[in-house]
């Protein structure tokens, strides 16, 4: 997050919607520890990459107050002591801000969806931590998760995800452990249907 870039978002255009502002729950066969239970919003799908950031994976003890501190961003309010979230592997130390759309900075955040935005510069920070310009709901995450051409697509198929719409509790609810089976039950899927098909795999 210290070394935010003006540019940021635009590597990351939307060109082509695809699955830009959906959900993706990932399936307990996914085999990939670091997505265990993820939800993950995409923020960005094109025919050359994806990306997005995940929900539900906070960064244990690093509060949203606390990091902001660190990074010398002054607060005018009370901010409540979310967690900061892990949105993914890649550049895990790049700092990326999900917000509704209320709030946008011109040049630098990105729409993600119906209502939502994705800002990865300083001024967003010190938005949320303003009086008068913060958005309604945002999120704080470092890193994100990143796909190659068709590697999505390629998951898909092969029922590593499911795929649902986002709504606010999904997104920015801090019962983080809970949201997995809610987006599941998005879709009428239960806990005990996925551990029988798991055994039949």
């Amino acid at each position: 997050m210290a070394h935010q870039d003006a540019d940021a978002p635009t590597t990351m255009t939307s060109e082509s919607p695809f699955l830009t502002g959906r959900l993706l729950i990932a399936m307990p066969t996914i085999g990939d520890p670091r997505f265990e239970r993820a939800v993950v919003l995409v923020c960005a799908h094109t025919p050359e990459h994806a990306m997005g950031l995940t929900v539900n994976h906070p960064v244990e003890g690093l509060t949203v107050p606390s990091l902001l501190s660190r990074l010398g961003v002054k607060s005018e309010i009370e901010l409540p002591e979310d967690l900061v979230l892990l949105g993914g592997p890649v550049e895990s130390e790049r700092g990326f801000v999900l917000h509704t759309d209320d709030y946008v900075c011109p040049n630098s955040s990105m729409s993600v969806g119906e209502g939502l935005s994705l800002t990865a510069t300083r001024e967003v920070l010190e938005a949320m931590v303003s009086h008068d310009n913060r958005p309604r709901h945002s999120v704080l995450a470092l890193g994100y998760a990143g796909w190659g051409p068709g590697q999505l697509e390629h998951e898909i198929r092969e029922n590593a995800w499911l795929v649902c719409d986002p709504d606010d509790s999904l997104l920015f609810g801090v019962d983080h452990r809970a949201k997995w089976s809610q987006a599941l039950a998005k879709l009428g899927v239960s806990l005990d249907h996925l551990s029988g098909e798991a055994g039949r795999a």
